[in-house]
């Protein structure tokens, strides 16, 4: 069986990669983040100091709460996959929305202040599935390593 503080490792090791992906896109691929992209980010950092602190002190606590962050991040890029699919209506200040019952000041005002990146597009995409998708279905494996090292032995 693998020992706890091993999974504790790989499960934060899997958060910080998927942290430098997003960094990568951002950065050296000229991918500007959405405002869901970025709250995806924050589950992910916060896994990467739970495993750090894990490491070191409370292993089952750190994994245990490692699992919610992973369940987190799994869940806004469900959103947001949703958001980008069309299936539901994102936050009004980064998607498309109904501009009925607005003035023409209004309707102005709102497309001045809309963000450059808008979180109802899919800005790339890899088999089917945009970044946002590819981040739940990959946190939510880590989950399961999270959940496997709250059952481990320390």
């Amino acid at each position: 069986m693998i020992q706890q503080k091993t999974l504790l490792l790989l499960a934060a090791a899997g958060s910080a990669a998927l942290l430098l992906g997003a960094f990568a896109f951002q950065h050296l691929g000229g991918m500007a983040p959405c405002k869901l992209c970025i709250w995806q980010r924050w589950p992910h950092g916060i896994a990467i100091g739970l495993g750090a602190v894990g490491l070191v002190a409370l292993p089952t606590l750190m994994a245990g709460l490692g699992a919610l962050a992973a369940l987190a991040t799994a869940a806004i890029g469900g959103y947001h996959t949703g958001v980008e699919r069309g299936w539901w209506q994102g936050p009004s200040d980064c998607s498309g929305g109904p501009v009925s019952n607005l003035s023409t000041e209004d309707l102005f005002a709102q497309i001045m202040s809309a963000p450059l990146v808008r979180c109802d597009e899919v800005p790339w995409e890899m088999w089917g599935l945009s970044m946002a998708s590819w981040n739940m279905v990959v946190s939510l494996g880590l989950m399961l390593v999270w959940l496997m090292a709250l059952r481990a032995r320390p």
